[in-house]
């Protein structure tokens, strides 16, 4: 029987592999892709994995070639595989309406964010004090195993309480690591929950974005100086819909 061989890339990680373990393979900074197939084709016509809203971990997973635990995966590294992905399956042009005008970026021209990457350490822990209240808290980044966990328990939630939408409270118990030197959940839930000033979890907020490495998904419409996300629509991987 023949065989055929289906190119692949290596893509570069925001992270550059420095908040994972040593002996974790996404601490090497890199992930082989491969070509987008009529297999992938499928999976994002796929009804099911549209609704429940997985289709497209559906796609990355069946992309990936290196050997890894897709759950580990920083959520900007995960963004960077986003791009590399409909690079690979759809071509380097992206076309979108921001404005009322049709824009097109070359997103083989997307660098990553700029951060200080002295800060990182392989056990994806930071140190921050909050300005307000002086509490010292430790915390980590994100993975999608975090933000999985995030969405069962805001389902959840949903349930008990139709009315009310504790994302931002929720997403912040996930992050926070220890508060004063106490890493116990129940500690972490009752301080963000009656304890965390809303100016300090705004600060807390915007450090978080300064120094989370991701590819950076802004664009310059009309030749601003001012930089506004790159809209990711549906025509971002589904590019002929209507």
């Amino acid at each position: 029987m023949a065989e055929f061989k289906i190119p692949t890339e290596t893509v570069d990680l925001p992270s550059k592999g420095l908040l994972y373990p040593q002996d974790n393979p996404l601490s090497s900074g890199q992930v082989e892709i491969k070509y987008m197939t009529a297999k992938e084709e499928d999976i994002l016509t796929n009804q099911a994995y549209i609704q429940n809203g997985t289709v497209l971990d559906k796609l990355f997973k069946s992309l990936i070639v290196s050997d890894i635990n897709y759950n580990d995966l920083l959520i900007g590294d995960k963004n960077a595989i986003m791009v590399a992905a409909r690079i690979l399956g759809y071509g380097k042009n992206y076309s979108f309406t921001y404005n009322g005008q049709e824009e097109t970026i070359d997103l083989t021209q997307l660098e990553d964010k700029e951060v200080d990457t002295s800060l990182f350490s392989p056990q994806n822990q930071f140190d921050f004090e909050l300005p307000n209240s002086g509490n010292r808290i430790t915390f980590k980044l994100l993975t999608h195993g975090d933000e999985v966990k995030i969405s069962n328990e805001l389902k959840g939630l949903k349930k008990l309480k139709k009315d009310e939408s504790p994302d931002l409270s929720t997403r912040l118990k996930y992050m926070i690591t220890s508060i004063e030197g106490d890493d116990s959940p129940k500690a972490i839930r009752d301080f963000v929950d009656n304890y965390l000033l809303a100016q300090d979890s705004r600060a807390f907020r915007a450090y978080i974005n300064k120094i989370s490495p991701d590819i950076d998904l802004t664009f310059f419409p009309d030749g601003s100086e001012k930089g506004v996300p790159i809209p990711i629509g549906l025509n971002f991987f589904w590019p002929d819909i209507n």
